[in-house]
């Protein structure tokens, strides 16, 4: 494997601040290099400042896309921090009989196993009740992953049985081992690419937004920028849930903390 320099590295963690607004800590130079070695072995590079190059020719769109891919990461799993689900499903049985259905937004949803697990949560309390669940994530290789909804079966480890049983396909022959979600529960979320570190697009009101673990990969400024487009897009009296590493102190008064990590836009007096 080739070697990456300390000013190669810089360059790359110019690349991802301008890109998606990621902060790479100098303790991410072997994944940097890791992650992106065999993109230099398939173009014939001979060292990361070439590749780098590559990247700012303005010739290549879809390798730049592929170099945030694989910069951005991306762990997670179903009904990760159980409590946030706890407020949601309150949230929906509160809003039972609204006018208008409930809109949530996984604003950094990876793979998709988030944004499937609050349509479980809603599915399960809303039955018969119309509801919008929308993923987003600057990966396009994570989102196809999401809207596949196909899964190793180790994943399901968290989901709550009842919902299991009702919303999840267990895979039989080649696809033993994995686990697909239902498709009817599929057809009711839907995907989108964004960069939270650029202006929105027309999304519309959100009644619950999950950001999570998401934010600590933003210097303090990104942050702020971040959570005042989000907020914008958060009905009065609804949630923000963020990661229980981050906080929004001197961050943000668009929303009021009510919990370690839960958030609530306060209602329009």
């Amino acid at each position: 494997m080739i070697a990456i320099s300390d000013r190669e590295f810089a360059l790359f963690q110019q690349f991802i601040y301008q890109t998606a607004g990621i902060s790479l800590a100098p303790s991410k130079k072997s994944l940097v290099c890791g992650r992106l070695a065999k993109r230099l072995d398939l173009h014939r590079l001979n060292s990361y400042a070439e590749y780098f190059q590559v990247l700012t020719s303005g010739t290549d769109a879809g390798e730049v896309q592929l170099a945030i891919d694989l910069l951005t990461t991306n762990e997670t799993y179903f009904f990760r921090e159980q409590r946030h689900f706890d407020v949601l499903r309150e949230h929906a049985l509160e809003r039972r009989g609204a006018a208008q259905p409930l809109r949530v937004w996984s604003a950094a949803c990876s793979s998709g196993e988030e944004t499937y697990s609050i349509a479980m949560v809603l599915a399960a309390a809303l039955p018969g009740a119309g509801f919008e669940v929308l993923g987003s994530d600057i990966s396009a290789r994570m989102l196809a992953r999401a809207r596949s909804g196909h899964y190793p079966l180790s994943r399901a480890t968290h989901i709550p049985r009842p919902l299991l049983q009702r919303f999840c396909l267990r895979g039989t022959g080649e696809q033993d081992g994995t686990l697909l979600v239902e498709p009817t529960l599929r057809e009711r979320v839907s995907f989108v690419q964004i960069n939270l570190n650029r202006a929105l697009p027309a999304l519309g009101q959100f009644d619950v937004i999950f950001l999570r673990n998401v934010m600590i990969y933003f210097n303090v400024e990104t942050k702020r920028r971040v959570i005042e487009r989000i907020a914008a897009l958060l009905r009065p009296g609804g949630y923000l849930l963020i990661g229980h590493s981050e906080s929004l102190n001197e961050i943000s008064t668009a929303v009021v903390a009510v919990a370690p990590s839960i958030y609530r836009k306060p209602l329009v007096s």
